[in-house]
């Protein structure tokens, strides 16, 4: 399912009658209607980050729904697309934040990869359509899998940008873990309370006092 060791911690997820039940109807949303991100994609952030490597978790609400943006992970554009106001806004609050300079180019493939998982709670939508998936059912995996990542003995950051995300605080329990959250990145919040939250400078401190190699920030452009 996803080739790596989220299918071993998530086999009874898989292997039960209400999965399969619940795929078929995400799978009859895609031949009716054109639905983002591509059907192949939409495990991409579990397939990006084994539940070894999760050392960071960006809660996102559901997929961008404009053509050819969403790929399966939160935040992130495919290569080529215009850079969405949201994640222009991360981009700026990163570049004051640690000094880097702001890419050109929305793919945040490169964090997934430094153990950075970018989780939306929705996994689909159809083009357009802004939360048109959000009764389907996506909530119930996308919990537990916050709660299993809450059950890691090593440190993790989860970082809670909105309302809609803070709303996932209640499943983060374990007291090992650090919870970063603020306002919304959006254009219409981000003035209250986003810039000026450091939550990339943040996250590296967390995880050097804990003694796990901080996650490169760095994106390159294209």
């Amino acid at each position: 399912m996803i080739g790596n060791d989220w299918d071993e911690i998530l086999a009874s997820v898989w292997n039960s009658p209400g999965f399969e039940k619940f795929m078929t109807k995400v799978k009859a949303e895609y031949d009716h209607f054109v639905c983002f991100p591509k059907f192949e994609n939409i495990f991409n952030a579990l397939k990006c980050t084994p539940y070894k490597d999760v050392k960071v978790v960006i809660i996102g609400q559901d997929p961008y729904h404009g053509e050819g943006e969403a790929h399966g992970l939160s935040f992130s554009v495919q290569r080529g697309i215009k850079l969405p106001p949201s994640l222009q806004n991360i981009f700026k609050e990163m570049s004051t934040d640690l000094g880097l300079p702001i890419p050109n180019c929305g793919d945040l493939t490169p964090w997934e990869h430094e153990g950075v998982l970018l989780l939306n709670s929705i996994l689909s939508v159809r083009k357009d359509s802004p939360l048109s998936h959000k009764d389907l059912g996506w909530q119930l995996l996308t919990d537990h899998i916050i709660k299993l990542i809450n059950l890691k003995e090593t440190p993790v950051v989860f970082i809670l940008w909105g309302g809609y995300a803070r709303s996932k605080k209640k499943f983060i329990t374990n007291k090992k873990h650090l919870v970063i959250e603020s306002v919304h990145p959006s254009p219409l919040s981000a003035y209250n309370g986003f810039f000026g939250s450091r939550p990339f400078s943040r996250v590296n401190e967390f995880l050097k006092k804990n003694k796990i190699k901080e996650v490169d920030f760095r994106l390159p452009n294209y």
